[in-house]
């Protein structure tokens, strides 16, 4: 939903009213994952994406029956599925889609802690006794909104704080009353967390290609080096910020998360060994130092002599990147972060054509 909000702004500011269809489930290589969403108004108009492509048309028509009858529906659309083969979802996957008529101030509250990077997450009922579609939003500090039962309420609060602190979305099943061990209910809780963080240190031609291609990511970036001639913001127009100090000091004050990713650039032992120090100490999800097989040798005994465990070591990527044979500063961006994309997925790094198995993994690898 993040990317339709300037669209449903202008909805909500014209009074006009509008349907959001969300994906809540997927099975198998459906090509969306859950949370896609998109939203189509009473004018006719339609934004976003549940199935880039595949069910597109037949959402947008139950939607305009849902905005008439004000009546939420989930829906199933897959190959298995004679209809929606029909309507051309020929990937082998099966996507649950809940498509409900946007009511009420939660949804309003949702998007504009969304806007100004508060986390929040949205709970939705999409199956059982209980209201379909009864939503509620969960900060850390308050609740806004009900799912019809104090119970529920209670638990799925508890559970949607700890999805939202790992920035991670999916369905939650309780008994009527937030018993933990019955499954009546079915609940589907949305994170939208701030966008996860990509650190580069070294301020050198390769690391402008990463911030770029972080960005393009939906990484927020930050560019970090010691010395002012190079740490500069008009050498990287794509970072979010500049920053000019000692690598490792920076480091050690700002926050890491298990989604941030660091990459370090130097390639010199004076910036490199402090601070990957720090950075293993830290639970990032992903660390990559860049340099020649010879650099990391020395590298890795010099974290040895600074006392430096294995454990953590085995943590650390490094040379960085997968072996794609890149030359350019772009095509290396482009193997370190094929490199983060298949650790955060369970990705082999090989040729899909000589894999087997669902092309879209779902779940997110532990780090």
């Amino acid at each position: 939903m993040r990317d339709l909000l300037p669209e449903l702004r202008r909805w909500w500011g014209s009074g006009e009213r509008f349907a959001l269809a969300t994906v809540v489930a997927v099975r198998g290589s459906a090509p969306r994952d859950p949370g896609a969403s998109m939203a189509v108004s009473e004018s006719g108009e339609a934004v976003g994406s549940v199935s880039g492509g595949c069910v597109e048309g037949a959402v947008f028509e139950l939607a305009t029956e849902v905005l008439a009858t004000g009546t939420p529906v989930l829906q199933t659309y897959g190959i298995s599925d004679d209809e929606a083969f029909a309507v051309g979802l020929t990937c082998g996957g099966v996507l649950d889609i809940l498509v409900r008529p946007v009511v009420g101030d939660v949804l309003q509250a949702v998007a504009a802690s969304t806007e100004s990077e508060e986390p929040v997450a949205l709970a939705t009922v999409i199956d059982g006794e209980g209201q379909i579609a009864a939503t509620m939003a969960v900060w850390a500090d308050r609740v806004e909104g009900t799912l019809g039962a104090t119970g529920l309420d209670a638990a799925v609060t508890d559970d949607a704080r700890g999805l939202l602190a790992q920035g991670q979305t999916g369905v939650r099943h309780y008994g009527p009353n937030g018993q933990r061990r019955q499954d009546e209910v079915a609940v589907f809780v949305e994170s939208f967390a701030p966008p996860p963080r990509l650190l580069v240190f070294g301020a050198i031609d390769f690391a402008a290609a990463v911030a770029r291609i972080g960005k393009y990511l939906g990484y927020r970036v930050t560019v970090c080096d010691a010395r002012p001639v190079f740490a500069t913001e008009r050498r990287f127009p794509d970072a979010d910020e500049v920053v000019c100090e000692w690598p490792h000091r920076y480091l050690a004050r700002t926050a890491v998360d298990p989604r941030t990713v660091i990459t370090v650039l130097t390639h010199d032992p004076k910036f490199d060994v402090p601070l990957l120090e720090v950075a293993l100490r830290t639970p990032a999800a992903y660390i990559g130092a860049m340099g020649s097989r010879r650099t990391h040798e020395d590298r890795i005994a010099r974290l040895r002599e600074a006392g430096v465990e294995d454990e953590a070591l085995a943590r650390l990527r490094s040379p960085i990147g997968l072996d794609l044979g890149a030359r350019t500063p772009e095509e290396t961006a482009v193997s370190i972060a094929a490199e983060i994309i298949g650790l955060r997925w369970g990705g082999s790094g090989r040729p899909l054509g000589e894999t087997g198995g669902d092309i879209h993994r779902h779940e997110l690898r532990a780090t």
